[in-house]
């Protein structure tokens, strides 16, 4: 990378390195460097993990209202192959990739190429300026991909939906009461029904407490009209298939 690709770079990750050495590495491709060793591979390796950890600790922190199998569901969105590359090309990044020869124009480049760069910069970044570097340039440069994964994973989650209208219309957390349970130990099934201002809405049965109350958040919302008729009908069919 010549000095004008150097400070190009950096404008548009919107950092400086003290090491520029570890950004040249980063454009490195195996294609054009004299070992594996040289290449970015390793960078693309560190900057994976590091990714993985933020996006991790990002929805842990600021959504405690998701559990392991939602939150699992959002990080393999962010994370992905097709989220990194995507926003590997919105920051035009293989364009200042070193390649060798044979191999061909920036442009035409698999997208696992483009992936690659924005864990191979990741790592850069972690290596030269630590973690909240690392942090700050993923959270602003993923912002929209992270969003997008939460909000469809809300769609998902009835409790979460309707602990959100509950917050925004009556300042309140909706309770959910236990009021029947059947069958036995190892194959119960249970009753939930949601409370909110002194409201008890339509019950549910599950085959354990979670499904139980997302069932009752479901009736509750379509009680209140925020899931119209059709919405409940497909959404209680979904959940007996």
């Amino acid at each position: 990378m010549t000095e004008f690709d150097l400070a190009y770079c950096q404008e548009k990750l919107r950092y400086q390195f003290k090491d520029t050495d570890l950004l040249k590495q980063a454009f490195t491709h195996a294609s054009a460097a004299a070992t594996r060793a040289d290449s970015n591979e390793r960078m693309e390796f560190l900057g994976d993990a590091v990714l993985g950890l933020v996006i991790c600790q990002d929805v842990f922190c600021n959504h405690p209202e998701f559990l392991e199998g939602e939150m699992t569901k959002i990080k393999s969105s962010v994370v992905s192959r097709q989220t990194c590359a995507l926003v590997a090309n919105r920051l035009a990044l293989t364009e200042l990739l070193s390649l060798g020869r044979g191999v061909g124009p920036a442009e035409a480049l698999p997208s696992s190429v483009a992936a690659a760069v924005l864990e191979s910069v990741i790592g850069a970044i972690y290596l030269d300026g630590g973690l909240e570097e690392a942090r700050s340039f993923i959270l602003r440069e993923m912002n929209d991909s992270l969003a997008e994964a939460v909000a469809s994973q809300h769609q998902q989650n009835f409790k979460s939906l309707l602990q959100q209208h509950a917050q925004r219309e009556f300042g309140v957390m909706p309770i959910y009461d236990l009021l029947d349970e059947k069958g036995p130990e190892h194959s119960k099934c249970f009753e939930m029904a949601v409370r909110l201002n002194k409201r008890q809405f339509p019950s549910a049965w599950g085959k354990n407490k979670k499904e139980a109350e997302q069932k009752a958040a479901l009736a509750a919302l379509h009680e209140m009209g925020v899931i119209s008729d059709e919405e409940f009908e497909q959404h209680a069919t979904e959940s007996m298939t």
